[in-house]
This record gives C-alpha cells, sequence and structure tokens, in this order.
C-alpha cells in the first residue's frame, strides 16, 4: 500500500520541474494524479509516463491564474478521477529586476500566477477536498519568501504572499478537515530558476551554477525530487497534524 493509496492528487504545473517529479512519485505511492500545465504536450507527457507504469492520470490544461480555468481544473478531476484529496499549487512563474528595474507587467504576471494561482486553485479545490472527507493543500513557497534576494522583489513579494496565505487558509479550512502547508525550497535547477542562475553568473549560467551552491552547506543545490519527497509527506496521512507549517527544502541555505 503506498502512501496515498485511494486517493486522488491535482498538481499544477506539472509538465516539468518539481510538478513533474511530484506528480511521479504520488502515482508511485497510489495516487490518481490530475496533471496540470499551462502547455498541453507537458501535461499529456507527464500523465503518459504514469499511465505506462501503470497508474491513472488525466492531462488538464490550465491557467491557473484564470478563474475559469483553475474552476475547470477541479471539475475536470473529479469528473475523470472520481475525487479530489490532495491538492499541490506548484505552478510558478518568476520575474528578475528589483524594484527600480522591474515593470509593471512583470509585477502583475508574478503576482497572478504565483499569488492569485494559489488562492484560485484553492478555492475552487477545497470544497471538492471537504466533500471527499478531507485531505491536503500543499502551496509552493520558496526561500525568496524568507529571505531578501537582490533583484527579485516582484517574486520574493509573491511568495510571501503565498506563505501568508498558507497560514490563512489553515485556520479557516481545519474545520473542514483540510490541512494547508506550504514546502518553501532553496535553488532547484529547474527551467524556472535557469534565467535567475545565469544572471547570477554574468551570462555564465556554469559560474552562475558554482556562485548559487556556495550559498548552500550541503554543497549542492536541490533536485526536483527532493522537494516532491516532503510535499509527499504533507500530503499524506504521517502529516496528520501538520497545518499552517512552512517547510524549508534548502540544504541550510535560510538556517545560516
Amino acid at each position: 500500500m503506498g502512501k496515498l493509496s485511494g486517493k486522488v492528487a491535482l498538481v499544477t504545473g506539472a509538465g516539468s520541474g518539481i510538478g513533474r517529479a511530484a506528480s511521479l512519485l504520488f502515482a508511485e505511492e497510489g495516487a490518481k494524479v490530475a496533471v496540470v500545465d499551462l502547455r498541453e504536450e507537458a501535461a499529456e507527457a507527464v500523465a503518459a509516463a504514469i499511465i505506462d507504469a501503470g497508474g491513472k492520470a488525466v492531462a488538464i490544461t490550465a491557467d491557473v491564474s484564470s478563474a475559469a480555468d483553475a474552476a475547470r481544473m477541479t471539475e475536470t478531476t473529479v469528473r475523470e478521477l472520481g475525487a479530489l484529496h490532495v491538492l499541490y499549487n506548484n505552478a510558478g512563474v518568476d520575474a528578475a529586476g528589483g524594484v527600480l528595474e522591474g515593470t509593471e507587467a512583470d509585477w502583475d504576471r508574478c503576482l497572478d500566477v504565483n499569488a492569485k494561482g494559489t488562492f484560485l486553485g484553492s478555492k475552487f479545490a477545497a470544497p471538492e477536498i471537504e466533500a471527499a472527507g478531507g485531505g491536503s493543500i500543499i502551496n509552493q513557497g520558496s526561500v525568496a519568501a524568507l529571505v531578501g534576494v537582490r533583484e527579485f522583489a516582484a517574486y520574493c513579494a509573491a511568495k510571501g504572499a503565498v506563505v501568508s496565505l498558507t497560514r490563512a487558509m489553515a485556520m479557516d479550512l481545519a474545520p473542514r478537515s483540510i490541512r494547508v502547508n506550504c514546502v518553501c525550497p532553496g535553488t532547484v535547477f529547474t527551467p524556472l530558476m535557469e534565467p535567475m542562475v545565469r544572471k547570477r553568473g554574468g551570462g555564465d549560467l556554469q559560474k552562475g551554477l558554482e556562485l548559487t551552491i556556495q550559498k548552500y552547506p550541503v554543497g549542492r543545490l536541490g533536485t526536483p525530487e527532493d522537494v516532491a519527497r516532503v510535499a509527499l509527506f504533507l500530503a499524506s496521512d504521517d502529516a496528520a497534524f501538520v497545518t499552517g507549517a512552512v517547510y524549508t527544502v534548502d540544504g541550510g541555505m535560510t538556517a545560516q
């Protein structure tokens, strides 16, 4: 029996990186998985990998910053997979630039996807999770919510909002038997992080990686699987008494 046997999970931003790793791990642990991504081909590829391994999955194309899409992804999940027990609000975008250099469009998109997307996903999923007898919502934060990061103002603000929203949601949804927690990864080398790492190296990706690794006491960057395993814990009954918590998955970066 897997840790998520009999459960249905919806993972956003599931076409690559952490979302892909979490979708595959949740399926391995027995969950039926709704694989949601803005890119249709990416969602279908991950769903196909789950099905090929003997699991059950559905691919859904959605923009989490759209209320209509957020409602539809939940409705499709319940219709195709029978229920909803776990929501992983993983989808995110970054926006390079400090408060002087950042554009209004960058700010709006970063807040819309990271913060409003988390709000909308939860708004439509929570009634279905309650109807299924309760479950777990996992929000994707970042160490950028907890420490200052140069030239990353909108992203820091958006992820800080996700951390505060997590705590508020935990209070609101506890009476409905829904736990809400937040995962704050350090640098995980995914397509989302490559532009930031490259910029840190002055355009040289390898130099950027070397400089970034220096920030981590464990001597390496995180992997998508590192974060997915923490998300699995929070999704499972192992975390039955955990809500409103913020888990740093950062190789000791914020401990310094």
